[in-house]
C-alpha cells in the first residue's frame, strides 16, 4: 500500500477550505455565464485552436465548448478505443467527457466527476440534449470519487488536478479506479520555478490553476507513490507572463503581479512569471499486478 505523505494543510499558504471555496466561485461563475477561457485567439493559456482540431471542436455540443477552461487535450494522448470506460477528473462542462464518448463509441463509457454542483447540470443538460446515451455526469470531490474501484480503462483530467489542495490523495484515487493495466493521461500546469509569495496566495491565482501549481518532480513525485509506472512526459508548453495573465483574467488578478501587498499602484513592483509556469501532457499506468 502507497504511504500516506499528505502535506498538512497548515503547510499551504492557504487553508484547503479557502482554496475550495474560491474554485467552486469561479467554476460556478462559468456554468452560469455563457463565456470561456477556450477562446480563438492564441495568446491565452487555453485556446480552443491551440488544444484541439478544429473538426474535433466543430464536433461537440456548443454548449460544453462555452464553458471549457483546460489547458490541453488529454484525449489526444489518452489512446482510447472502441468500448473502454473513461473518467474525466473535473469534468465542467463536459468538453473531453464528450470527445472521449465519441472515440469509446456506443458500447463504451465516458463519466465526468466535477464538484460543482452547476457544471454538473449544465454538462447533463448538454448530453440529453445533444444525445450522447453513452456519458455519465457524477457530483463528487476528484479526492473522493464517486465510483468503485477497477472501474476506467482510462483516467483522464484536463487542468485541474493542480487546483486540488492533496494532489497525492487524487492521484492514490486515480490509481484506485482504474483497471489493472489502466491508463493515466492528464493535461495540467506545471511549476518551473518558484512563485512569489503574493501570488501564492491569492485565491484568483489559485482558482486560475497557477499558485496550486508544483513542480515537476513533485507532481509526477505523488503519482509515483500512488502506485503508477511508466511516468512519461509526452510534452509541454512555457507560458508568457501575458498569457498567465491573460487566463487569470480578472479584478484580483493585478495583487498577484506585484511584488508587495501595497495597494496604491505606484509602490506596487512587477513581477514577471514568464518561463515559471508551463502546460504539460503526462501519461502513466497502473501495473497489472
Amino acid at each position: 500500500m502507497a504511504k500516506n505523505t499528505r502535506k498538512p494543510a497548515s503547510k499551504l499558504k492557504v487553508s484547503e477550505e479557502e482554496i475550495r471555496t474560491a474554485v467552486r466561485s469561479r467554476y460556478t461563475k462559468l456554468a452560469l455565464k455563457e463565456t470561456s477561457c477556450c477562446g480563438s485567439s492564441p495568446s491565452t493559456m487555453c485556446s480552443c485552436s491551440n488544444l484541439y482540431p478544429s473538426a474535433e471542436v466543430l464536433s461537440l455540443p456548443a454548449d460544453a465548448i462555452a464553458v471549457s477552461a483546460g489547458c490541453g487535450n488529454p484525449t489526444a494522448i489518452a489512446d482510447l478505443k472502441e468500448g473502454m470506460t473513461v473518467v474525466d477528473l473535473g469534468s465542467g462542462g463536459g468538453i473531453d467527457v464528450f470527445l472521449a464518448a465519441k472515440k469509446v463509441g456506443p458500447k463504451g463509457r465516458a463519466i465526468g466527476i466535477d464538484a460543482t454542483p452547476e457544471m454538473i447540470l449544465r454538462a447533463r443538460r448538454t448530453a440529453k440534449e445533444s444525445g450522447f446515451g453513452n456519458v455519465e455526469f457524477r457530483l463528487g470531490e476528484i479526492e473522493h470519487m464517486p465510483l468503485d474501484a477497477n472501474t476506467a480503462d482510462v483516467v483522464i483530467s484536463n487542468c485541474v488536478i493542480n487546483l486540488a489542495p492533496d494532489k497525492e490523495q487524487v492521484f492514490r484515487e486515480a490509481f484506485r479506479v482504474l483497471k489493472p493495466g489502466g491508463k493515466l493521461a492528464v493535461s495540467d500546469i506545471v511549476l518551473l520555478g518558484e512563485l512569489p509569495e503574493d501570488v501564492k496566495g491569492n485565491m484568483s491565482a489559485w482558482s486560475s490553476c497557477v499558485a496550486g501549481a508544483v513542480s515537476e518532480k513533485e507532481y509526477t513525485g505523488a503519482m509515483k507513490t500512488a502506485g503508477f509506472t511508466s511516468i512519461t512526459i509526452e510534452d509541454r508548453v512555457v507560458y508568457t507572463h501575458e498569457q498567465v495573465g491573460a487566463y487569470i483574467g480578472d479584478q484580483e488578478a493585478p495583487a498577484a503581479f506585484t511584488g508587495t501587498k501595497s495597494k496604491l499602484p505606484s509602490e506596487r513592483k512587477a513581477v514577471d512569471l514568464s518561463g515559471l509556469i508551463a502546460s504539460y501532457r503526462i501519461t502513466a499506468v497502473k501495473p497489472k499486478r
